[in-house]
């Protein structure tokens, strides 16, 4: 039953050469591999595709292969580590193929891009270091100073005002800086703006100035959204930052709250007493 349906598939395939061989086009490239556009079978294309491959198989070309494999790898990929390791990869073959093959560009293109996905990927694996001691409740913020940009401010500055459109997070260096809504002041190795980043329209959630001469790191939310994706580890770390300091914020509020039910409970006290002494 086997062998008559591989000898019916056999006979289908022969029958399509046999129409496409007609097509002139199609005519003169089975004329360029070698093939009788008269006289092709399945069988007798197969085998002369495989004896071309064979006799261009060299260790360039298996190289380059190779590398070939690793390069759709990386298009397939969804994670910034892998895909580093896998064009890591991918650059060596290719550059071995530029080296035997003597093509002096790819080998010195591939080499190249070797350092720099070395040093991104070290940069990577150092970011999902910090993100895992982040979650062992480490919060420090010195892991993501390689990815900001250093900004100064004067006393009396306004760094950003509340509703004002928001696109990135800032992290203080030295200096203070009030947050005027709930006039609480923010020492160096504070965030600020982090939460701008998780509302719906980007909008400021308060209003910061700058209480004496001071030094930000900022990092754009275009940045913060890479890193957010590229490394589910930095994404849990963020969520625990915003989560804290969303937590203090409520913490402050109720303590507000309750300083001010008790002040108004003490004042009809402090009435009755004061007509009690009239």
């Amino acid at each position: 039953m086997l062998a008559g349906s591989t000898a019916d598939i056999s006979s289908i395939l022969n029958r399509i050469l046999d129409a496409a061989s007609d097509n002139l086009r199609i005519a003169k490239i089975l004329v360029q591999i070698g093939l009788d556009p008269n006289n092709i079978t399945y069988d007798a294309l197969f085998n002369r595709l495989l004896e071309i491959i064979l006799a261009n198989i060299t260790l360039a070309n298996l190289f380059g292969v190779i590398g070939a494999v690793f390069f759709v790898a990386t298009l397939l990929m969804q994670t910034m580590v892998p895909l580093r390791i896998a064009n890591m990869c991918g650059a060596t073959f290719f550059a071995a193929f530029g080296a035997l093959s003597g093509n002096v560009a790819t080998l010195a293109l591939y080499l190249l891009s070797l350092p720099i996905n070395a040093v991104r990927l070290r940069q990577q694996l150092k970011l999902i270091r910090k993100a895992r001691t982040a979650t062992q409740g480490d919060l420090s913020m010195e892991w993501l100073k390689p990815f900001m940009t250093e900004r100064k401010y004067r006393k009396g500055d306004v760094l950003f005002k509340k509703g004002d459109a928001a696109n990135e997070m800032l992290l203080t260096v030295t200096g203070k800086f009030l947050v005027k809504e709930i006039n609480v002041e923010l020492p160096p190795g504070r965030l600020m703006g982090e939460l701008g980043f998780l509302t719906p329209n980007n909008r400021r959630t308060g209003t910061i100035e700058c209480l004496e001469d001071a030094q930000v790191l900022t990092i754009t939310y275009e940045r913060l959204l890479e890193l957010y994706f590229q490394n589910p580890q930095f994404g849990y770390y963020f969520l625990v930052l915003t989560s804290q300091r969303l937590l203090e914020n409520i913490a402050r509020l109720e303590g507000t709250v309750a300083q001010q039910q008790k002040a108004a409970l003490q004042t009809p006290t402090q009435q009755a007493a004061k007509g009690d002494l009239a």
